[in-house]
């Protein structure tokens, strides 16, 4: 690795020379713009949009555009002369608990190695930041930009986190934050669920780039003059929205290998209909009929004039027994 930037931590009244190196390298296949027909590169030039002439790089400034529209260049010398202590500096400011600090604040990594005969206060620094359990809120002047920066321990390196400035944070003003939204109890509990089955350890070398994968196998086979294998078609997760939450959830949990969550007393009746209610209307089915003789169950049923007249018949039909 090529140190990008050489210094000190100021830590007190004690200074700690380092170097800073790049944490983090680009993986990603970068490709160059071509003519289709000829494979030529295409190439651009830096042209003055004033005289239409060419302008070297040397003699090329930054200029900033003011609101009114007028244009203030400046150049190498005038950022030289800007009167920036953190540019050969990282001071540490104070000691934090590294949860304190919301990760959208990070936004480069870098490595500090030790500069010289500066091992010994270094060590100094790592070991009490490790004792302390805490990280240090720092500033520092990278490429003529002056940021915050957290510097913790990681694998007995100090390392060093550029964050952003708070007024550089967008806040989310997204509608649905003002909405209520309902969440039912026994979605929630199907999420946990789901949340639970998935947790573990993480690994990142378990998870792998796909994408540069499929682009590097492309890359070979474009080169070896073969034929590009297809890649296999996706199932149809139906990207629109989800219909039936809580079957969704459930297969989840089903594919992730976990066990659904008993339903809820309260669930939706299409989810889990009531048991007691069939077993109370059978018992009173079977109930009626001890009350009254079976053939006159279904004179009940008929209406109340019509039950009436077949009762004379009955009174007559007895004495006839009787004179007999």
């Amino acid at each position: 690795m090529r140190s990008i930037w050489r210094g000190a931590v100021s830590f007190g009244l004690v200074s700690i020379a380092v170097k800073l190196y790049s944490a983090t390298e680009d993986h990603d296949i970068r490709f160059h713009q071509v003519h289709k027909t000829d494979g030529g590169r295409v190439k651009y030039q830096r042209i003055c949009s004033v005289d239409g002439e060419t302008v070297e790089y040397n003699d090329i400034g930054k200029g900033y555009e003011l609101p009114d529209g007028q244009l203030v260049v400046l150049t190498d010398e005038d950022f030289d002369e800007l009167p920036l202590v953190t540019t050969r500096e990282i001071e540490v400011l104070q000691f934090v608990d590294q949860e304190q600090i919301d990760p959208i604040h990070f936004e480069k990594t870098y490595y500090l190695e030790p500069d010289g005969v500066a091992t010994r206060p270094y060590v100094l620094l790592r070991t009490a930041l490790e004792n302390a359990g805490q990280v240090a809120i720092t500033k520092i002047a990278i490429r003529q930009r002056e940021s915050l920066a957290a510097l913790r321990v990681r694998e007995g390196v100090l390392v060093l986190h550029t964050m952003r400035w708070p007024d550089e944070i967008r806040r989310p003003g997204f509608a649905f934050l003002d909405e209520e939204v309902a969440v039912k109890p026994q979605e929630l509990a199907m999420a946990e669920s789901l949340i639970s089955t998935m947790a573990g350890d993480f690994d990142p070398s378990a998870f792998t780039d796909d994408y540069r994968e499929a682009m590097q196998a492309l890359l070979e086979a474009k080169q070896s003059g073969g034929e590009v294998q297809a890649a296999p078609e996706a199932a149809d997760t139906g990207g629109g929205a989800v219909v039936d939450l809580m079957s969704a959830l459930r297969r989840s949990v089903e594919r992730a290998g976990g066990s659904a969550p008993k339903a809820a007393p309260d669930d939706d009746a299409d989810d889990a209909p009531p048991a007691k209610a069939p077993a109370k209307k059978a018992a009173a089915k079977k109930a009626a009929p001890a009350k009254a003789p079976a053939k006159r169950a279904p004179a009940k049923k008929a209406p109340a004039a019509e039950a009436e007249e077949p009762a004379k018949p009955a009174k007559r039909a007895s004495r006839a027994r009787k004179t007999a």
